[in-house]
């Protein structure tokens, strides 16, 4: 994407610029994004027939897995592909300007826990670690760098060292986790000092799937904190949302909305 709708991207104020640059970005992905271009005409969905934010065809995410879905000229230089479940065919994202991925989740993840580079990152992500193509990773990997903390880092579990750490260090503190292993460390019946939690879903078959409110009950309650965080992101998308209490918060330049999936 060109610098111009880069820089727009994450300057946006309203409503208002929302749309407008919604409707440029369309224009731009019609003409330059042959799997999307093809899917808009095969359902109407024509530059000549897109006048609204709601007019904006959104393109199905199975798509991610059988085509290589990529408006840049540029080579790829990253692939991210889905952690998936065996026997299942996974999505794959084809990158060609990282840049715009580290913007995106920098700023939102810095609108979501500001001052986090003052914090140790501890990362509880063991069912992503061993792979190098998951954007959870990179992302994670990335905010790890920028923190000041000297216990941030990535960790299969946590041994009795870093838990003491967690429960007795006064520094900031964001646990960054997958649900089974967080799970797994709530029943160690721990309590967490000066620590955010954030979950990032996933049981990954290791544990029984329940629902968020449940899980969040199990954590605050094994945990001892006060509240629970959560991070939602897609390998097919370059934001990600935050809860923080009942709601995901979004960033500025992403919108929830919804379409009829077979019309």
């Amino acid at each position: 994407m060109h610098d111009k709708l880069t820089k727009a991207i994450f300057n946006i104020n309203n409503q208002k610029d929302f749309e407008h640059l919604a409707l440029e970005i369309y224009q731009y992905q019609y003409k330059r994004n042959t799997v999307y271009n093809k899917f808009s005409q095969l359902i109407a969905k024509t530059p000549d027939k897109v006048n609204s934010l709601f007019d904006i065809p959104f393109l199905p995410i199975s798509f991610f897995k059988t085509h290589q879905v990529l408006s840049s000229r540029h080579s790829v230089k990253k692939i991210f592909s889905s952690s998936g479940t065996t026997g299942t065919q996974t999505s794959k994202h084809h990158i060609s300007d990282l840049s715009l991925y580290e913007q995106s989740f920098l700023k939102g993840f810095s609108g979501a826990f500001p001052n986090f580079e003052k914090a140790n990152i501890i990362a509880l992500l063991p069912s992503y670690m061993e792979r190098n193509d998951s954007s959870l990773i990179y992302m994670v990997n990335e905010l790890i760098q920028k923190s000041s903390g000297e216990q941030s880092g990535f960790y299969q579990k946590l041994d009795t060292d870093i838990i003491h750490f967690l429960e007795h260090d006064d520094s900031p503190k964001i646990l960054i986790g997958v649900s089974f292993a967080l799970w797994d460390l709530a029943e160690k019946g721990i309590k967490l000092k000066n620590t955010k939690v954030i979950e990032t879903g996933g049981m990954k078959g290791k544990r029984k799937e329940i629902i968020r409110a449940e899980l969040h009950n199990i954590l605050t309650q094994g945990l001892q904190v006060s509240n629970i965080h959560s991070e939602y992101g897609m390998t097919e998308l370059l934001s990600q949302a935050y809860l923080s209490e009942k709601h995901f918060k979004c960033p500025p330049w992403m919108k929830v909305l919804t379409r009829e999936v077979s019309d």
